[in-house]
């Protein structure tokens, strides 16, 4: 199957609002590469990507897809949801639990929270996260 584009997001945007609903084969839509900060890099070389679906008027609220290729990065994380669609990670959080994310994982991050993302295989996550 070809990789799927997403509309611009006021195109995006004018979908939804014309037609009430939106819809896109995950696993198939081209991402774009993201900025990962070299701080954040504990081991390997990883690559991020992503795309934004959504977000809120005052850019408090976002939903879209966004993946990882292996390698081991620490992050402090928004109050998020999110289901894998791909890969396998083992998530640690500092001071807490240490899970493992497989395709069809959902996961709930509390705001602040200090996390280990070791990625196994590439990992693609749809996600709505609050700031």
């Amino acid at each position: 199957m070809p990789e799927i584009l997403v509309p611009e997001a006021t195109d995006l945007a004018r979908m939804v609002g014309a037609a009430g609903v939106f819809a896109v084969p995950a696993g198939d839509v081209r991402l774009s590469p993201d900025e990962l900060d070299p701080a954040q890099i504990l081991a390997g070389s990883p690559q991020v990507s992503s795309v934004e679906l959504w977000s809120s008027p005052d850019g408090s609220q976002s939903r879209g897809i966004w993946e990882i290729t292996p390698g081991t990065v620490t992050d402090v994380e928004n109050d998020e949801i999110f289901v894998v669609l791909s890969g396998r990670a083992t998530l640690e959080v500092d001071g807490g639990a240490s899970i493992e994310l497989v395709p069809g994982s959902v996961c709930l991050l509390s705001a602040g929270a200090k996390t280990t993302w070791i990625i196994h295989e590439t990992l693609r996550k749809v996600y709505h996260s609050t700031s």
